[in-house]
């Protein structure tokens, strides 16, 4: 009896050590889009009322759990009984990446007054405005997530299926934690900077760090804008890039770098197109 309960430790250790050995690697591989995730998601958190950052960043927490909670067995459903089906929803949602990046590009540029009109609209029904970024924000998770799951789920597909469940699952939960745990951090730097100078009486060192933090905030929230942007065309140009062979093939010449960023811009500025001709020809039929 006793020997057959130690054979089930050694056994249970075996596993774990494959299973930390997979993790690792299946970490490597998946740096960066986790880069692209925070750059991301922490520009998405950004913006709202200070009151309002963590219960903001929490709701999109939980909708970050819930989303990989679903990916995960749908991933390896997939992967059993329709593989193709895998590539096909990341290159839809590769699109909806490239979309999201190229509007935000063309927003800026072309509908910055329209943008400040949003700004106040949002000032007076800001619990709706909130729902909206938040439900956005998990839309952008459910793509970037699937996209991290998929490459865990390949990196360990010669190894058992107890493995590759717990590795998969391991990795996906540390891209949440610790993704939203530095969104965290950032987004509430100006309040502990102001702790800071609270308690050191505007005197010292503390006081100096303090007001470091407090005005390095909006420099670093203009920075992850710009980077998120970035992110979001380089993740959808790495999607078509690694699933469509003739894209793959495409333009060898370039650096990766350039090629995804290329990529992901001609794919948003298609949807976008074809988006604003299907908006004008509802608004159209309906005059």
């Amino acid at each position: 009896m006793a020997s057959g309960f130690f054979a089930v430790l050694d056994d249970i250790a075996a596993l774990m050590d494959d299973v930390a050995v997979a993790s690792k690697v299946a970490t490597k591989q998946t740096a960066g889009i986790l880069g692209d995730d925070l750059a991301v998601n922490a520009e998405k958190a950004t913006g709202f009322l200070s009151s309002r950052e963590i219960p903001v960043l929490w709701a999109i927490t939980k909708g970050s759990f819930i989303n990989k909670l679903i990916i995960i067995p749908i991933a390896f459903l997939l992967q059993v009984i329709f593989p193709p089906a895998i590539k096909i929803i990341l290159i839809l949602g590769g699109l909806y990446l490239a979309y999201e990046g190229v509007e935000k590009i063309i927003e800026y540029f072309f509908h910055k007054k329209e943008k400040h009109e949003e700004v106040s609209a949002e000032t007076e029904n800001g619990e709706n405005a909130e729902k909206i970024k938040v439900k956005s924000a998990i839309t952008t998770d459910f793509i970037l997530s699937l996209e991290i799951v998929i490459i865990a789920l390949g990196s360990v597909l010669e190894k058992s299926l107890p493995i590759q469940i717990i590795t998969v699952s391991v990795v996906a939960f540390l891209a949440t934690v610790g993704v939203y745990g530095i969104v965290a951090l950032i987004v509430r730097m100006d309040d502990a900077g102001y702790k800071l100078i609270s308690k050191s009486n505007n005197k010292g060192f503390l006081t100096f760090f303090g007001n470091l933090l407090v005005k390095a905030l909006p420099l670093i929230i203009k920075a992850l804008s710009i980077i998120g942007t970035i992110a979001l065309l380089l993740v959808s140009g790495g999607i078509f890039d690694h699933n469509i062979e003739w894209v793959h093939q495409f333009l060898p010449h370039l650096t990766e770098m350039v090629k995804h960023l290329l990529y992901g811009i001609i794919a948003g500025l298609l949807v976008f197109i074809i988006i604003f001709i299907i908006k004008k020809g509802i608004s159209l039929i309906r005059k």
